[in-house]
């Protein structure tokens, strides 16, 4: 969304119209609800707590700092929702299991599950900040500058950390023993 659209919105939105506000949230909920999905791993928790981050925004509108995207400010609420919500559950559970197959044969998709598993269980291993780049990177499929704008840190920030974060990862796979990932 451009951001002349994106600042067109938050005027109506703050004028009292919720359509407008429907509007941001139908651009950004997939990427918020993924990104609370993958910190959580829990579908349920992580529609609610999406939910939840939306509401805050809307409640918080007025607060909006405009020199920022309003996905960052969005991504920062549901990021610190999922965080405070682990922090309250102090469990780490398993992503759902449903993955999309081309209708393999019931060893690959085995093999495929066993492995799908294997990856989330070992993400859900890793400390948030790490998973957070790693989520961020290869399942929302961020740029290097958009982490940067989003974590509020410079690019060679980014690079530096999300190196650590795959070393860390590969070290976990490793040691649940499946090869690099």
């Amino acid at each position: 969304m451009a951001e002349s659209d994106e600042g067109a919105l938050i005027d109506r939105a703050l004028g009292g119209d919720a359509g407008a506000f429907g509007e941001l949230v139908r651009a950004h909920e997939r990427v918020v609800y993924n990104l609370v999905l993958r910190m959580v791993g829990n579908a349920e928790d992580a529609r609610d707590l999406a939910q939840n981050a939306f509401v805050k925004a809307w409640e918080k509108l007025g607060t909006f700092d405009r020199r920022s995207r309003f996905f960052s400010w969005i991504y920062r609420i549901a990021l610190n929702e999922a965080l405070n919500h682990r922090s309250r559950r102090r469990i780490f559970s398993e992503l759902d299991a449903a993955t999309p197959s081309e209708a393999p044969g019931p060893e690959e998709r085995y093999d495929r599950e066993h492995e799908s598993a294997s990856v989330r269980a070992a993400l859900m291993e890793m400390e948030h900040k790490d998973r957070e780049l790693l989520v961020m990177r290869h399942f929302l499929q961020f740029s290097h500058h958009e982490m940067s704008e989003v974590l509020q840190v410079p690019e060679k920030t980014v690079k530096s950390r999300l190196h650590t974060a795959r070393t860390r990862f590969e070290i976990v796979l490793r040691r649940q023993g499946l090869d690099r990932a």
